[in-house]
């Protein structure tokens, strides 16, 4: 099967796409582009093509590609931004564990390669189920408004 019906991500496919970095972007519009918080140097945003259900990610507000190029604070910033979802996301959705990634340039995978991102992908026990191993189609159990709502007001 190729195929899985999923007409809620019809608006994603045909809405006009937005030229610049999608990180700069949700700074400027946070609630439309599903931005969780924001500190002073740091923000944390759904993935609005999740790998599992609950997937963020943490960047720096300044547009830079690699941690090379953070300054201290920022660095630890981003890292407390990081600590700081985990735990929400631990107390909203029972996480039993987490995927953390950080892809620096496109050879590494990085999608967008010019603004720094940390992945934050919650994990369960059976959370790998045959959908992905036969029709190569993940489920995601929970709309993306529905989980940010439940996010902004779990501190």
């Amino acid at each position: 099967m190729d195929n899985l019906w999923a007409p809620w991500r019809i608006k994603y496919i045909v809405q006009k796409k937005e030229r610049g970095c999608v990180f700069c972007q949700a700074i400027k519009t946070p609630k439309k582009d599903f931005v969780i918080f924001t500190n002073k140097y740091s923000g944390c945003m759904l993935n609005i093509y999740p790998y599992n259900n609950g997937h963020v990610m943490v960047f720096p507000k300044r547009h830079v590609a690699g941690l090379d190029e953070l300054k201290g604070v920022e660095v630890l910033e981003l890292f407390n931004s990081l600590v700081e979802i985990q735990k929400r996301l631990q107390k909203c959705l029972k996480a039993q564990g987490f995927n953390i990634g950080i892809n620096l340039g496109q050879v590494s995978g990085a999608g967008i390669p010019g603004h720094l991102h940390i992945h934050l992908v919650p994990r369960w026990t059976g959370d790998t189920n045959f959908m992905p191993v036969v029709f190569k189609t993940k489920v995601i159990s929970q709309s993306l408004e529905e989980l940010f709502k439940l996010l902004k007001v779990n501190k």
